[in-house]
């Protein structure tokens, strides 16, 4: 066993170059460690633009995806709610070839039925399959789940030519004041 005195200046010695060592500033900062999974961050650029949803006169909405060539498109919430409780939806067949302004379907609620027009040119790559069990998810999320179809665009300029939702949302008010 080592003599007391000994044992307190090696204990001292080893405190003290520890604390030293702690203490100072290099060892005192603290790093920011980088998340195993990072999120995906989406820039906000010219080309988010190209995502944002767009509206026609018709009541209809497009939403360019971020591949730049597929738009899913549906119906408005204001049109949902001015059709009232969906009944029936006639939905586009894969590979049809359509051109903006063209009747593409139906929606029928218990008030009246309207035509499905196509806001942009292009082939429909796929028909949202769950409408035709359920065709009331158009007034649950008529901008979200009850899309109606996907089509792989033609013309993408067109969707530019459409209004953003701000417009949109002047437009609506203008034809409720009216």
């Amino acid at each position: 066993m080592a003599p007391p005195l000994v044992s307190r200046m090696f204990a001292r010695s080893v405190a003290s170059s520890t604390f030293t060592k702690c203490s100072r500033p290099q060892y005192l900062r603290l790093r920011a460690q980088k998340p195993a999974f990072a999120p995906a961050v989406r820039s906000f650029t010219a080309s988010a633009k190209a995502w944002e949803k767009r509206y026609t006169e018709d009541h209809e909405w497009v939403e360019l995806g971020e591949d730049g060539t597929t738009a899913t498109i549906g119906i408005s919430e204001y049109a949902a709610k001015a059709l009232g409780d969906v009944v029936f939806v006639e939905l586009p067949t894969a590979d049809l070839e359509v051109t903006a302004g063209s009747s593409i379907g139906a929606v029928e609620s218990v008030k009246s039925a309207s035509d499905i027009m196509s806001p942009v040119s292009g082939v429909v790559l796929e028909a949202n399959s769950v409408l035709e069990d359920k065709p009331a998810t158009i007034n649950k999320s008529p901008e979200a789940d009850g899309w109606l179809a996907k089509i792989k665009v033609s013309a993408a300029d067109e969707i530019s030519a459409l209004m953003d939702g701000e417009a949109y949302k002047k437009f609506t008010e203008e034809a409720d004041n009216h």
